[in-house]
């Protein structure tokens, strides 16, 4: 029996989604855990007293289950399992790979006693043809890689021991992958992770993106990405990252760009962050901030030795955090100040976070303390350090970032 790590926060979401009249989309990059996250939430449902006959899970991955099948096939094949006066559970794995697949998904959402689940890449499943298909019947939950807690689970690794090095541990998060898979791989060496984090790079930017953009300057297209991996949590717009590349003999057009990164983003490669205006309270459209989806991958994209940006990388690792636990995430920014993070909870409160590795200098101290009292108001401002000692000031918590990250 295959062993799985809990995935908690994505489990009690598709918990909380079960059986109401919406098609559960699981979107995320390629390998970070939708397939897994299916057969955890299909085994929860078995223990609750659902029969298996019940459950129909098809995964479309296997070119058995969709070559040479049109959509009305499957849909007819799938209708004759149903166990009438019974819910039944539809679980449809990859199911791009199906011809017209909106169609068997629309087909069986509107069939009685059916809850409908589907994963894929997100560039298929809500391109803007099947977001107006579905518009208003389907729910959206996104899937990140393993956050540094899951990490640690999934290596086996006590959470609770006093003596453990928290900085060794997270530097093997940062410099290995958060990728389920790619975390099951470490036992058999570092070459077995990058050999796997190179498969899925080229899955990704062959299959998911220039075959279905059919782009067709793919080193263009591989040097905005690196340019990109290398400047995360610095800001971008896609005029300065065309200058930036026409210095070094690469002519793409600002707007190319802007395609591109569209298209990264839609692919979870990137995740971007709007600026915030934080006087006028208003979100700015221009200057945006790019985090990647798994650090790991800046091994592929930039190289290994990356120590001289460990606080950037430290930042990504935050900001994922961020969203994972359910934030609307901005940049702030004022005249003379820059807030790395304003953040609407999901209560609808606001907070606001500095990310630093660590408060050693004065100078450091100072500046990350300093852009927070300038905000007046009484929101909740933090300062996220690996630090031991912390030191609070002017009511803003400065708080150990490895003990954030695992909420203890």
């Amino acid at each position: 029996m295959k062993s799985f790590t809990y995935r908690k926060e994505y489990l009690d979401k598709l918990q909380s989604y079960k059986d109401k009249d919406l098609i559960k989309v699981v979107s995320g990059l390629r390998r970070s855990g939708k397939s897994t996250l299916l057969e955890l939430f299909r085994n929860e449902i078995i223990k609750s007293g659902i029969k298996k006959e019940q459950i129909q899970f098809i995964n479309f991955e296997l070119p058995e289950n969709y070559l040479n099948k049109s959509w009305d096939e499957l849909y007819f094949g799938i209708k004759e399992k149903l166990i009438p006066g019974l819910a039944n559970y539809v679980f449809l794995d990859e199911v791009q790979n199906i011809p017209q697949f909106e169609k068997l998904v629309d087909g069986l959402f509107a069939t009685e006693n059916v809850d409908v689940y589907i994963t894929g890449s997100n560039a298929f499943l809500l391109s803007s043809e099947l977001a107006t298909l579905l518009s208003g019947r389907y729910i959206e939950i996104s899937i990140l890689p393993f956050s540094f807690s899951e990490y640690l689970t999934a290596r086996k690794i006590d959470i609770e021991n006093k003596y453990l090095n928290f900085e060794a541990l997270f530097f093997d998060y940062i410099n290995e992958t958060s990728l389920p898979k790619g975390v099951a791989l470490r036992d058999g060496g570092y070459d077995k992770i990058y050999e796997y984090l190179e498969a899925i790079y080229q899955s990704i930017i062959e299959k998911d993106i220039s075959q279905r953009y059919e782009i067709r300057e793919i080193r263009a297209f591989n040097n905005i990405i690196k340019f990109v991996a290398s400047n995360i949590g610095s800001i971008l717009s896609p005029s300065n990252i065309a200058s930036t590349l026409k210095q070094e003999g690469h002519n793409i057009h600002h707007s190319t760009i802007e395609k591109y990164l569209r298209y990264l983003e839609a692919c979870f490669v990137f995740y971007k962050v709007n600026r915030f205006d934080l006087k006028g309270k208003k979100q700015l459209v221009t200057q945006e901030k790019y985090y990647l989806v798994d650090p790991g991958l800046l091994n592929i994209l930039v190289g290994k030795e990356r120590m001289t940006d460990r606080g950037h990388i430290l930042e990504n690792v935050v900001y994922l955090e961020l969203i994972r636990r359910g934030n609307k995430v901005w940049t702030g920014t004022a005249r003379n100040t820059e807030i790395d993070f304003v953040c609407k909870t999901p209560l609808g409160e606001i907070e606001y976070y500095q990310i630093a590795w660590q408060l050693a200098a004065e100078s450091t101290i100072e500046r990350e303390f300093s852009a927070l009292e300038k905000m007046k108001d009484n929101y909740p401002k933090y300062i996220l350090s690996i630090d031991s000692f912390t030191q609070n000031r002017s009511g803003i918590k400065h708080l150990n970032v490895f003990k954030w990250l695992l909420g203890i």
